[in-house]
Order: structure tokens, then C-alpha cells, then sequence
């Protein structure tokens, strides 16, 4: 597809990368000359300099043939803008990022006036992941599908633990609930779609799939589960710490938000009054534990410097083992550094984003119905976890999975049928309606039946 990104900071640069990676063709467009240089170097895909709200700059980077324009530049008004004169030059699908919460309400009323296909929240979207993962506070991440049904979990094996030493195949004799282990992360090594022969190890981080029972059947039965997240304190109080607030308080949990810049303060207090919002330094350590930090049940580093979170998140992790620690990320530099580093549950929004995106623009690829319900970029976009529903004529439909020609480095998770959850076994099949889960280090995959190694069929 021919694509057009307006915008090259965070979100817009790696959307390009993840895009053209994909085989899209892709035009970014920004004022500045100095970001688009270094993205023409690094990514070697047409630039434009100028601004993408303009008729005549729209149309230098083809707009008018356009399948599909996104705006993510730092102003919510400006994106909407080019949005709109993206339709009128041409192109079939626009989105765009609003950050804004105020503008939230007024979006669902003028989408279709101003032929916005998708708007993206990248600050809401994090803040949705997180509180998702305090729901299960010994999962270091957790994503769902199947309408909340399904859960794709992420532990760490502890050096004690009974799984360590064991093969895959071995699991059904020692867990009593049903999951399927898809993905292991591994130190250095890379991750790893697992055969039944793969031995997993103390440290392995290990990504599984399984329903909301039978998750917490295993984190019971391998005494990973705690008491649940009761109290929350977040340092920073930016936009992802206004909307976790919110949800957390909404869902009774005690909020502390720590914020070093007193006008914000005063705007939070207004905007959040179940929460407490408190004046200072969150990387001291001295107001740290005056704020009560030995006494939370879990802890977010916010701030928009990522050395800052990266700081609090150690420090927290050693001095206080049993706070559960979240640490958001913004840039992709270093990325093998910080996956080393123990800061608890890691989150960065343009990955947020960029799963909707790329969902949104493989589903309209799709040639044969077999929609991508959901996508998760898992271990910083080297693995996928897609979820598809599954039409009439999909060449894996009435197929027992162990005669199915899958591709290498790629496994089934679950199929839903009628809201049954199945673990897969080599005799079940895939029947149209369903929904399926599929994890693979394949990226790319459009519809079902690229599931399927075309080449030894």
C-alpha cells in the first residue's frame, strides 16, 4: 500500500520503519529538514519537507493516490487538519493521533465530517496496557483478545521454580490449568517460538497464553500470585499518568501522583480528585519514602526523561523487591541495554500505537475476510501476537492443526469458538467464525491463511 506519515518525531518515525518493513511504500512529510535526513538515511524511503496540512505539499508527496494517510505530529488540531485535506486531495483512509482528553467526546460526533477513519490515543492506549498488567501484578505484561477472554501473559521463571529444567512437553504433568507457552525471551540470546522439546530456565522470561481462570489457576499453583494492587504511586503527571489516574481511581485503587511542576499539580487536583496529588522530586530518595513508597502496592515512573524512570525503577526494584514496578520508555535506543535491566514491566507509547496502526492497515489488505481482530508488537517488534477471525473458504478451516503446513517459527495460542476457549491440541480444527490467536516471529501476516508455508505445500 502507499502510505503517507505527516509527522517524523517518536510515533511517526517508528511507524515509517514498521510499515516499510512490511513492504509499504512509504512518504513521510515534517517541517524540519534535520529529523527527515536522518530517517532518509536510516530507513530509505521518500521525505518531504513542508507542511502536511497544505494542499500543495500533500500533493508533492502524493496524497491524492494515497491508500492510507496518517497524522501524528505533535499538534491534535494540525493532525485533524491534514486529515481533512487528505480526504479532499484523495487518499481512501486517514488517521489521526489526538491526545487531547477534552477532545475525546467531540471526535465520535465530527469523524465523519471530517473523513477520519482512526483516531489514536497514544498516552491513552499505554496507560490502558498498564492498568491492565496491575490487574495481575506478577505478570510483567499482559495483553488480551477474544473481547477480554484470552490472556497473553508474560512471567519470569523464578531460579527456584519446579518449571525450570523442564521441557514443554513435559508441562501437562506439572500444570494443572490449560496454558500454551508461545514465546520465551531469553538474556541475549533473542526470543524463541518454542517446539515441545524446548527446555526452558530459571530466568526465562516465557509468554503464555490461557483463559482468565486458567491464568490464575497457574499463577496460584506456582505461588507467583500476590494480593492485588490496592495502592498505586506514579512520579510525573503527564497525560498516560492523568489517564491511568483516572482508570485506577475509577476501579477503587488509592492513587498518589507525584508531580515537580505546581501549576500541573493544581490542574491534576482538579481533574482527578480521588487521586492525591503531591509537590516534589520524585527521583529523591528522601521525599520518595516520605510520599510512603515502602507502603504501595505498586510503582509507575511517568516522567517524560527516560534516564529519570530509568533510575527510580532500579532503585525501587532493589530497595523495595515486593513493589510491583512499572517503568515507561520513550525512546528505542538501547533497547537490548534496558531489556536487560531489572525495571519491573516496561511500556513505551509509540508501540501502543503503532499496534493499531499496523492492525488497521493489514486489515485493509485483507483479500479474504480474515480480518486481524487484534496485534501486539511483543519483545520490542521481533515477535507477533495477531489475532484473526476466520471466514468461510480459509484454505486451514476442517484441517487437523498436527497436518496443518505451518510456517517455522510460528504457533497457534488459542482458538475461541461461540466464547469456548480452546487450547489447541493436533487434532482440533479451525472452523469459519472462530477467532484464533497466532504468535510467530514472522511478521507481516495479513490474513489466516498466511499462517500456511506456502512453499512446502
Amino acid at each position: 500500500m502507499k502510505i503517507v506519515i505527516v509527522g517524523d518525531g517518536k510515533i511517526g518515525s517508528t511507524l515509517a520503519e514498521q510499515l516499510s518493513r512490511e513492504g509499504h511504500e512509504i512518504t513521510i512529510i515534517d517541517r524540519s529538514g534535520e529529523p527527515l535526513q536522518q530517517t532518509s538515511e536510516d530507513l530509505d524511503i521518500l521525505c518531504v519537507e513542508g507542511n502536511g496540512a497544505t494542499y500543495a505539499t500533500q500533493m508533492e508527496a502524493g496524497v491524492d493516490s494515497a491508500d492510507l494517510l496518517i497524522a501524528v505530529t505533535m499538534s491534535d488540531e494540525l493532525n485533524l487538519l491534514c486529515c481533512l485535506v487528505a480526504k479532499k486531495v484523495g487518499a481512501r483512509h486517514t488517521i489521526a493521533r489526538v491526545r487531547n482528553p477534552e477532545y475525546s467526546g467531540e471526535l465520535s460526533l465530527i469523524s465523519e465530517d471530517l473523513g477520519l477513519s482512526l483516531s489514536v490515543n497514544p498516552e491513552l492506549l499505554c496507560a490502558t496496557e498498564i492498568a491492565r498488567t496491575l490487574r495481575i501484578p506478577s505478570a510483567i505484561k499482559t495483553d488480551t483478545f477474544a473481547n477480554g477472554h484470552v490472556e497473553l501473559l508474560k512471567v519470569q521463571i523464578p531460579p527456584a521454580s519446579i518449571l525450570a529444567g523442564k521441557t514443554l512437553m513435559e508441562l501437562p504433568g506439572l500444570v494443572k490449568s490449560k496454558i500454551l507457552v508461545c514465546a520465551v525471551e531469553r538474556g541475549e540470546q533473542g526470543i524463541y517460538i518454542p517446539s515441545g522439546s524446548f527446555r526452558l530456565e530459571a530466568g526465562d522470561r516465557i509468554s503464555f497464553v490461557a483463559s482468565i481462570r486458567d491464568a490464575q489457576a497457574f499463577f496460584h499453583q506456582f505461588k507467583l500470585a500476590v494480593s492485588r494492587v490496592r495502592t498505586v504511586m506514579i512520579v510525573g503527571g503527564g497525560h498516560i499518568a492523568y489517564y491511568l489516574a483516572k482508570q485506577l481511581t475509577d476501579l477503587g485503587m488509592g492513587v498518589k501522583i507525584i508531580e515537580a511542576n505546581y501549576d500541573r499539580c493544581i490542574q491534576l487536583s482538579t481533574l482527578l480528585p480521588k487521586a492525591e496529588i503531591l509537590h516534589g522530586d520524585g527521583t529523591n530518595e528522601g521525599f520518595l519514602r516520605e510520599c510512603g513508597i515502602a507502603q504501595t502496592d505498586a510503582f509507575a515512573a511517568l516522567t517524560g526523561i527516560d534516564e529519570e524512570n530509568v533510575l527510580m525503577g532500579l532503585y525501587v526494584r532493589k530497595t523495595f523487591p515486593k513493589v510491583k514496578v512499572i517503568t515507561k520508555i520513550n525512546r528505542y535506543s538501547f533497547q537490548s541495554i534496558i531489556e536487560t535491566m531489572d525495571l519491573g514491566s516496561v511500556f513505551n507509547p509509540r508501540f501502543s500505537t503503532s499496534n493499531v496502526i499496523c492492525r488497521y492497515a493489514r486489515s485493509m489488505q485483507n483479500s479474504l475476510g480474515s480480518n486481524v481482530e487484534t496485534l501486539y508488537k511483543l519483545v520490542g517488534g521481533k515477535a507477533e501476537a495477531l489475532e484473526f477471525r476466520v471466514a468461510e473458504g480459509s484454505a486451514v478451516c476442517g484441517i487437523p492443526l498436527q497436518t496443518l503446513r505451518l510456517r517455522k517459527n510460528l504457533l497457534i495460542g488459542c482458538i475461541n469458538r461461540a466464547g469456548k476457549i480452546l487450547i489447541p491440541s493436533g487434532q482440533d480444527t479451525i472452523e469459519p467464525g472462530d477467532t484464533v490467536v497466532v504468535v510467530t516471529s514472522v511478521t507481516g501476516l495479513k490474513e489466516l491463511d498466511d499462517i500456511l508455508d506456502k512453499r512446502r505445500g
